[in-house]
């Protein structure tokens, strides 16, 4: 395994692990979430189209042009937004958690959209999500020993993170896969934004909120994406996948120790099936990868 691969995996999952701190203190200066989805989706796609023209890459064929507007609306506006409200009404912790509930959606997705087979592993670990989900939800109400309050809207709105998060998998495995990272958030972060613009209650801001939001623009959307992608040029994608559950883990620790959130003991519980059968999954695709090519490690 190529250790910088590792380190550029590792690097991309610290940098998502902190949108929740970011958007904690941007919800303390009294910017909205929307404005902070808004205005993340703009600065990284500065950087995106800065990075775009120095490669000489910003073209792309008028025909794809619906279906990068497609993404841009799913997996910028719905994404980024469903994600920022999921981090205000249930805690940056839990929003990391159902965030990762991603596979068990792509499973599903993959079944419906690309006809995959829908295996025995594939499944078990739909249910686990379910699962664990479900004992995230229901655990206050039956045991309590959490301090993260439950929120249904913020529940739904990380499980529609969850799911955006998967699209972005169906979306470059259809019909992306012919343009690079830079290309596709070249048109898709202004396009979500536009989207965006007309339910933006802009607040007055201080230098301190113009700091964070540039911060979150550039390091979380921008940073993430070009070290997550930089680390699959150098190792396989399951690898990349099992690495980048740091994610979480780093967004329940910073929760911890930042703003004191913690789950009861049926909230861990979920979080540990959610999290195995994210690890199932990739571990499959991984065994399934290398009985089809044995030497693909080599």
């Amino acid at each position: 395994m190529d250790i910088r691969g590792c380190f550029y995996i590792l690097a991309a999952a610290s940098m998502w692990g902190l949108i929740g701190v970011f958007t904690k203190f941007l919800l303390a200066e009294d910017i909205s979430a929307m404005e902070i989805a808004f205005w993340r989706a703009n600065f990284g796609w500065l950087c995106f189209l800065a990075h775009a023209k120095y490669r000489r890459i910003v073209r792309v064929s008028y025909r794809d042009l619906p279906v990068l507007l497609s993404f841009g609306f799913v997996c910028v506006t719905m994404f980024y937004v469903s994600y920022q409200l999921a981090i205000r009404d249930v805690g940056m912790a839990l929003a990391a958690v159902l965030l990762y509930t991603a596979p068990a959606w792509v499973a599903f997705l993959s079944r419906v959209i690309l006809k995959e087979p829908l295996g025995a592993i594939k499944l078990t670990c739909v249910v686990m999500t379910i699962a664990g989900v479900a004992c995230i939800s229901l655990g206050p109400k039956l045991l309590g020993g959490s301090t993260i309050p439950l929120d249904l809207f913020g529940l739904a709105a990380g499980l529609t993170a969850g799911l955006t998060y998967a699209l972005y998998y169906i979306f470059g495995k259809k019909w992306l896969h012919r343009y690079s990272t830079p290309t596709i958030f070249t048109y898709a972060l202004p396009f979500g934004s536009l989207i965006l613009l007309p339910f933006v209650d802009f607040a007055p801001k201080s230098s301190t909120a113009w700091l964070l939001l540039v911060g979150i623009g550039m390091i979380c959307s921008y940073g993430a994406f070009s070290a997550y992608y930089a680390g699959l040029r150098r190792m396989e994608a399951t690898n990349a996948a099992v690495i980048a559950t740091f994610e979480p883990v780093l967004a329940a620790v910073l929760a911890f120790v930042l703003f004191g959130e913690q789950f009861g003991i049926f909230g861990y519980a979920g979080s540990a099936l959610i999290m195995a059968a994210l690890l199932m999954v990739v571990i499959d695709q991984k065994t399934r990868r290398n009985k089809e090519c044995p030497n693909s490690d080599r």
